[in-house]
């Protein structure tokens, strides 16, 4: 992977990149990216450290891999114009709802589908601060080389996991929505250290800093949440009369249910 092109640079895009170069798995001169709006494009180039690009075709000029990092929706305009040009070329995507087998079924009317390696990546937010979960398709085309590449690339972003194509989706409810029930479940502890008279910012650095510790003690020790859940709670204690009103307050099912809604739009 030499020179990598980015189709779109969005937030995520954006993340990326940065990413890429800031850890220096990349070389600023060897990241460049096309997006419509080329004032934005160009201002984002001078504060990460890319190179823009005019069109499509300029783009595919210059680069052996292509990120795939616009909207899902003008994924079929974009690689109608690309055509041909995408031959011999890298593609990862990390457009939601697009998997490996939809790539293939666009390109073979166009080209030999083997000549262009595709590989299907689903990012979250936290990428933008290099805590993200990078879900990788199992189902790919790239060489191995590129493979064990892209997935160093990826690793500078966050932790890479490989999930098989049925599972993608329930995969990125998780990680991919996760974070906006992340953030509800702050915002709620935050207000409830605001009713008892915490000021805001100490709120919310408060509540992170919780979540945050008891997520990296789990991956640290292993332990199932349940064993480290009942090591907080002392009998007759505080903790578990809040244990006790969340159970009664359904909680558990409550989450459970919003993935269920999740997956029950997506077969709509």
């Amino acid at each position: 992977m030499t020179n990598i092109g980015f189709i779109g640079m969005g937030n995520m895009a954006q993340a990326i990149a940065k990413g890429f170069i800031d850890t220096g798995k990349v070389k600023a001169a060897n990241v460049f990216a096309f997006a419509p709006n080329q004032e934005k494009l160009k201002k984002n180039a001078a504060s990460i450290g890319f190179t823009p690009c005019s069109s499509l075709a300029e783009l595919a000029s210059k680069c052996d891999t292509l990120i795939a990092a616009c909207k899902p929706y003008q994924l079929n305009a974009v690689l109608g114009e690309l055509g041909t040009a995408l031959k011999d070329k890298v593609l990862i995507s990390v457009a939601a709802g697009w998997v490996f087998d939809t790539f293939n079924n666009m390109l073979n009317p166009a080209i030999d589908p083997y000549n262009t390696r595709i590989q299907c990546i689903m990012p979250n937010t936290p990428a933008m601060v290099g805590e993200g979960v990078m879900l990788f398709e199992k189902k790919n085309s790239l060489k191995p080389e590129e493979l064990e590449q892209a997935v160093e690339l990826f690793k500078s972003l966050g932790v890479v996991e490989f999930l098989d194509t049925s599972l993608m989706g329930i995969g990125g409810a998780i990680s991919g929505c996760g974070p906006a029930f992340m953030d509800m479940i702050m915002e709620a502890y935050a207000d409830a250290a605001v009713k008892y008279g915490i000021s805001r910012d100490t709120a919310y650095r408060l509540v992170s800093q919780t979540m945050v510790g008891s997520a990296v003690l789990q991956q640290k020790t292993g332990s199932h949440p349940g064993v480290l859940k009942d090591a907080v709670c002392s009998p007759n204690g505080t903790t578990i009369c809040g244990v006790d009103a969340l159970e009664k307050a359904g909680l558990r099912g409550a989450l459970i249910s919003s993935i269920d809604a999740i997956m029950n739009k997506k077969k709509n």
